[in-house]
């Protein structure tokens, strides 16, 4: 008998490592599926009716750019920016625009150290621009995807070069946080955060986040330590059944201890995530002059769209991630 479950303990952990489709690098598809969709509900009369029509579209592709690693090798560097780089005055020394910040520290070094949130106004430009051209496409495509960059952003493990506690010895920190937190306590969590509002710099409103996430980082990876300290590896982790697959997981004890330790912190960031991503795809239309989305009455994306974003989704189904420094694990 002793054999037999020395056996089951191998297959298990072996099954364990075997690489997930879900990327291990962002809030995870649960997570990231439910900011954009309550995002939605943030939104004035002119503008729900539309975005409403088309919650499924916004909400399915709200992971559309973890996927996008696997066909684009520029595309892990949007989802974080390793601050912690530049140094311990980083937010006062690393240019807020991206022309100066190339000119101080040049397009490659930074792309290695991560842009969210540049490419957060890269991604409200986009969208503005969408919204001008009346392109329905390109303001439901841009808005999925604009919600996702500015979810990673408020994540405080996308802020750091240890961002999965590879230099603290404690990897699978980042998917404890972001993944594991949110799929044991997020029934309970209040996602109704009130009215999406104009913000004047999304820029700023981009670095405000990254800097807030920053100061997160510190408890996340201390706090998580002093359980460690306190818990049997037994006791740490546990197996839970994933369709036909047994997976080891952090336990739900150690979970709930670490999200008291936290209190709240997940449930705190992703509320100001669905704001700010609600408030950001409504400064977007009204920077666009407030365009009547009714127009488009119950118009569906059309075939072309669909289809790249099926070849998308296959690359993804069948590919491996492309090349690219980045938080990878």
């Amino acid at each position: 008998m002793k054999k037999i479950g020395i056996i089951i303990i191998l297959i298990s952990t072996i099954l364990f490592l075997i690489p997930q489709k879900e990327p291990a690098y962002s809030w995870g598809f649960f997570a990231h599926q439910k900011i954009n969709r309550m995002a939605v509900f943030t939104l004035p009369g002119e503008m729900i009716g539309f975005y409403k029509k088309h919650i499924e579209y916004i909400t399915e592709h709200a992971v559309d750019p973890d996927k996008r690693r696997y066909a684009n090798a520029d595309e892990a560097p949007r989802h974080y920016i390793d601050i912690d780089h530049y140094g311990p005055y980083a937010f006062d020394s690393v240019p807020k625009f991206w022309k100066s910040a190339v000119k101080k520290y040049s397009e490659d070094t930074l792309k290695a150290y991560g842009i969210v949130p540049w490419h957060i106004e890269k991604m409200m430009y986009r969208l503005t621009e969408a919204f001008k051209e009346g392109n329905m496409d390109l303001i439901l495509h841009y808005s999925a995807d604009l919600g996702h960059y500015v979810a990673d952003s408020h994540v405080p493990l996308h802020t750091t070069e240890n961002y999965n506690g590879q230099m603290t010895n404690q990897k699978g920190i980042h998917g404890f946080w972001e993944s594991r937190i949110p799929e044991l306590k997020s029934d309970g969590y209040d996602y109704f955060v009130g009215k999406a509002k104009y913000i004047d710099k999304p820029i700023n409103k981009a670095w405000e986040t990254v800097k807030a996430s920053h100061a997160a980082v510190d408890s996340v990876l201390k706090f998580e330590a002093i359980l460690n300290a306190k818990y049997s590896q037994d006791k740490k982790y546990s197996f839970e059944n994933r369709g036909n697959t047994l997976m080891k997981v952090y336990s739900v004890a150690y979970t709930e201890d670490y999200d008291k330790m936290l209190n709240g912190m997940v449930e705190r960031r992703m509320r100001a995530a669905i704001i700010t991503v609600g408030s950001m795809w409504y400064t977007a239309w009204v920077n666009a002059g407030k365009p009547n989305l009714d127009r488009f009455g119950d118009k569906d994306v059309s075939d072309s769209l669909k289809k790249a974003e099926s070849a998308e989704e296959e690359l993804w189904k069948t590919g491996k991630p492309k090349d690219a420094k980045g938080h990878d694990d």
